[in-house]
């Protein structure tokens, strides 16, 4: 269910207190039973039902019987409290329309001291287990509810902005709460939706800015036309929750299959032939 700014504006004080109870609570139970939240909030059964009732209503809350009764926050519920977080600390003011959708991301404009892009990760359920099992930002052992997997995806993309930027054209990271990451509104579009008139140039600047980050002893691995935007001419590589040091043990193959993946959409579109090895050369020289 898309964000809802009215809604958020509306929740009652008792629900937002049921959403941070659960969130925090949710660090111990997958589902937290009724009795957990009784607990927690020090309310009537009949106005904790209700609170619960609405939240649901609203998407930010689900109920399950399996295996036992209990509720759990959904990203509605989470968004909520990454929003209400960043309101309070003065970092945006408004919300807008989403800009961008990913497998495990969504992307909303909004106004902070200026525009701003709002990065909400969303490492989906059906997702869970290959995440957990490929990024290594993921915990190897314990319980970790699925909606923190977004919370450690968003921290590992904002710790490579922060080390980035400005020496590679990356957007500016400006906060971070939860699972949401505020950068710079980048206003150009993405490699793949482009018609370039300087093919060329454009690459040239990808593996330039590809050889920044690998100077500060960081590989992007998951580089390709998606994740590559341009402004004016300018380039941005965007989307890092998987990248990795550059003395990591699979650096080798990860940056070769970035570089694959770039000199293959290049040949492909604009019939620009440039070999894997001579584009890793040119990143790491």
């Amino acid at each position: 269910m898309p964000i809802s700014a009215d809604q958020i504006r509306n929740l009652h004080k008792y629900e937002i207190r049921i959403l941070v109870a659960l969130e925090r609570l949710m660090k111990r139970y997958r589902w937290v039973p009724l009795d957990q939240v009784k607990k927690t909030m020090g309310l009537s059964e009949s106005e904790i039902s209700y609170r619960l009732g609405r939240l649901m209503d609203m998407g930010m809350v689900r109920f399950d019987t399996v295996p036992y009764e209990g509720y759990a926050l959904v990203f509605g519920g989470y968004d909520t409290l990454a929003l209400l977080t960043l309101t309070k600390r003065g970092v945006v003011s408004a919300l807008g329309c989403p800009i961008g959708e990913g497998k495990e991301s969504i992307v909303y404009e909004g106004l902070g001291l200026g525009p701003v892009a709002m990065k909400f990760h969303h490492v989906g359920q059906r997702s869970f287990q290959s995440v957990r099992v490929t990024r290594e930002y993921m915990p190897d052992e314990g319980h970790c509810p699925w909606i923190f997997a977004s919370r450690y995806s968003a921290e590992r993309e904002y710790d490579a902005l922060t080390r980035l930027h400005p020496k590679t054209s990356v957007p500016l990271p400006v906060a971070i709460n939860r699972h949401v990451v505020v950068m710079e509104y980048i206003r150009g579009i993405n490699l793949n939706r482009c018609r370039l008139e300087d093919p060329a140039g454009v690459l040239d600047q990808i593996l330039k800015e590809a050889g920044n980050a690998f100077r500060a002893g960081v590989i992007h691995a998951d580089l390709s036309e998606y994740n590559v935007m341009v402004d004016e001419g300018r380039v941005y590589l965007i989307d890092w929750p998987q990248w990795v040091e550059a003395g990591h043990p699979n650096a080798g193959d990860l940056l070769a299959r970035d570089m694959e993946n770039i000199t293959r959409y290049f040949q492909r579109k604009y019939h620009l032939d440039i070999p894997v090895k001579e584009a890793i050369r040119r990143v790491t020289e």
